[in-house]
C-alpha cells in the first residue's frame, strides 16, 4: 500500500495519522500535483492528494474515503461508530476539520501567490461588496 502525498498537506497528514493509530504499515511517497513531472494526475482524475494506492493498485482519493476504508477494513483502533446518530457527529466533527484545513491550505497558497495574481483577488473581493 502506497499514500502518496506531501508533508505540507493537511489531508494527506490526517491519513497518516489514522494509520498510524492502526498500526498499519505503507510506503509514503512524495508528490505534489502543483510539480511539472508529478503523476498525481495519472491515478486521481480530482489532481489532489492525498492518494492511497492498494496492493491492486486501486487509487483511493479525498481523505475522508481513505480513512473510512481504512477504518472499515481494520479492527482495531474504531474511529467511526455504526452507522446511526453517532456516526453522523463524526462525521459533522470531520467535516468542520476538513473546512479548517481547506482554508489553511488556501491561505498558504495564495501567500505563494505572485503579488500580482494576489492584488487581482483583491480587487475582484471589493468589486462583490
Amino acid at each position: 500500500m502506497k499514500l502518496i502525498g506531501s508533508h505540507t498537506s493537511p489531508f494527506a497528514r490526517k491519513v497518516r495519522i489514522v494509520l498510524a493509530e492502526k498500526k498499519m504499515e505503507y510506503d509514503f511517497v512524495i508528490d505534489s500535483p502543483w510539480l511539472e513531472d508529478s503523476k498525481v494526475p495519472n491515478i486521481n482524475p480530482l489532481g489532489k492528494i492525498p492518494v492511497l494506492l492498494l496492493d491492486d493498485e486501486t487509487s483511493l482519493f479525498d481523505s475522508r474515503v481513505i480513512v473510512e476504508y481504512i477504518d472499515s477494513v481494520t479492527p482495531n483502533n474504531k474511529l467511526f461508530p455504526a452507522p446511526n446518530r453517532e456516526r453522523i457527529e463524526v462525521k459533522r466533527w470531520e467535516a468542520v476539520a476538513d473546512g479548517i484545513c481547506d482554508a489553511a491550505a488556501t491561505a498558504f497558497l495564495e501567500a505563494k501567490a505572485p503579488k500580482k495574481s494576489r492584488a487581482w483577488a483583491g480587487l475582484l473581493v471589493k468589486e462583490r461588496k
